[in-house]
């Protein structure tokens, strides 16, 4: 098809989402049989067209069988689907700034999309299904406008044979049961970006974790029955760690927040927009996952409410969630944050010296050092802040951009203004040179954060 140039959405990955419009909200009615693996799925997407005219557009879907596309509810000029991409002809362009819908209807067989870190997205498990996308998975499962950036509520509606449990991050509105099918249905309200649309289909026994209270977050865990005991003891501690991150970053910015243990090894937990998944790995009745449990919690505020405009920026989700890691070890009678620090910035010192934190390329967006460095950097603005100062500021940036998309040049702006001198060199040191700077000294005062009633002592500190 020829038209209108596509403006590429993220420089890491240029062929994922549209630019020339935006999504406010996706509506998906899925029918998922386990067995043969068989997805069909209808989407309907309202949008706004960008700036221009729209002559053609696109979105993201692998390569499924589309039965039926519509715009505005009629039959486009023409499409075209082919590698990863759904382009669309409409009928008459679509005027600068006007609203539009997009139905497309769908089958097949899912599976993830290649990527340099393997496969992505939809995953069939043993018995049952995940979808883990980040950063480009979502094509896998769903038509979609795929940039962080692009962010929309979501209804999903999902039909399953009756045994299955299915969870996706928002508020569970119906379960509703005919013959030997269940079809749940799902709402996020929230803006949400794509990659973070999470989706666990299983045979699962739902707990509550905690008593939200007035006013308190609503957790649940979707665990196989033969890990609860394990689940029991090594998640007892996420509704504290719940109230210790209101307390430093603000109210949890969602509805509810859920957890699945899927009953196979993942590589690494993942979150998704209210929801994380974790591997059956990561339960082993010692409390040996705690960290991540942490780090997953922490992306709700950092990565999933306060978005990044695109993966260049990658180190304001995974440096948050790493302090975040380093804050409650703090709290909870492990190692401080500045331990931690230390231990990181010694590891980090024998590694190769050439990654540039604030645009690190596609090859090392998922480094580990991405995520040691990160957590130190935030760790070098807390010691030259001091720890008044520091967390107000913390708390003020997740407040401020909650539900909205960040870079890194509106943080180091938004952190100056805590600052009572420059934090140019910092900056510069930190996020945009290849060299590991030294390690940062703390604030004069030592960091006020002891240990209180309600953040139980841990049983030998951080774990990993």
């Amino acid at each position: 098809m020829s038209g209108q140039k596509t403006t590429a959405s993220d420089p890491y990955f240029p062929a994922n989402g549209d630019a020339r419009y935006r999504v406010h909200r996706y509506e998906l009615a899925l029918e998922y049989r386990p067995g043969p693996n068989r997805l069909a799925g209808t989407a309907r997407i309202s949008a706004i067209a960008g700036r221009a005219a729209l002559t053609e557009f696109h979105l993201n879907l692998s390569e499924f069988r589309i039965g039926r596309v519509l715009v505005n509810g009629r039959a486009p000029q023409n499409y075209a689907h082919r590698a990863g991409k759904l382009r669309i002809r409409p009928a008459k362009p679509l005027p600068a700034g006007a609203a539009f819908t997009v139905e497309v209807h769908w089958a097949g067989n899912p599976k993830p999309v290649r990527s340099p870190w393997g496969g992505i997205g939809w995953e069939e498990l043993t018995d049952g299904a995940l979808v883990a996308s980040q950063p480009v998975g979502a094509p896998s499962w769903y038509p979609c406008n795929d940039r962080p950036a692009d962010k929309a509520s979501y209804q999903i509606s999902v039909n399953v044979p009756s045994a299955y449990t299915v969870v996706a991050g928002g508020r569970l509105l119906t379960r509703t049961t005919r013959s030997s099918t269940t079809t749940w249905v799902y709402e996020q309200s929230a803006p949400t970006s794509s990659y973070l649309v999470g989706l666990s289909i299983g045979l699962y026994q739902t707990v509550l974790l905690g008593d939200p209270g007035i006013g308190g977050v609503p957790q649940s865990g979707h665990v196989p029955a033969h890990l609860l005991p394990r689940f029991s003891r090594d998640f007892a501690r996420q509704p504290a760690m719940m109230r210790l991150f209101e307390e430093l970053f603000g109210p949890y910015p969602f509805g509810e927040y859920a957890v699945v243990v899927a009953d196979e090894e993942l590589d690494v937990p993942v979150e998704a927009q209210g929801l994380s998944l974790f591997g059956a790995n990561h339960v082993d009745g010692v409390r040996g996952s705690e960290r991540l449990i942490a780090h997953e919690l922490a992306h709700q505020w950092f990565g999933n409410s306060v978005t990044i405009a695109d993966w260049r920026h990658i180190w304001l989700n995974e440096g948050f969630a790493k302090y975040a890691e380093w804050l409650w070890s703090e709290r909870s009678g492990g190692r401080t944050a500045h331990e931690q620090a230390a231990v990181a910035h010694r590891l980090l010192s024998l590694r190769p010296q050439d990654l540039r934190l604030a645009d690190p390329g596609r090859k090392l967006m998922f480094d580990d050092r991405l995520y040691q460095r990160g957590g130190l950097a935030v760790h070098a603005v807390r010691c030259a802040l001091g720890d008044g100062a520091f967390f107000r500021m913390l708390r003020d940036w997740a407040g401020v951009h909650r539900h909205a998309v960040v870079t890194t040049a509106g943080f180091t702006a938004h952190a100056a203004r805590y600052a009572s001198g420059s934090l140019d060199e910092l900056f510069s040191a930190w996020l945009y040179e290849d060299a590991l700077p030294p390690l940062p000294a703390p604030a004069p005062v030592r960091p006020s954060v002891p240990a209180r009633p309600g953040y139980p002592p841990s049983n030998g500190g951080a774990a990993r």
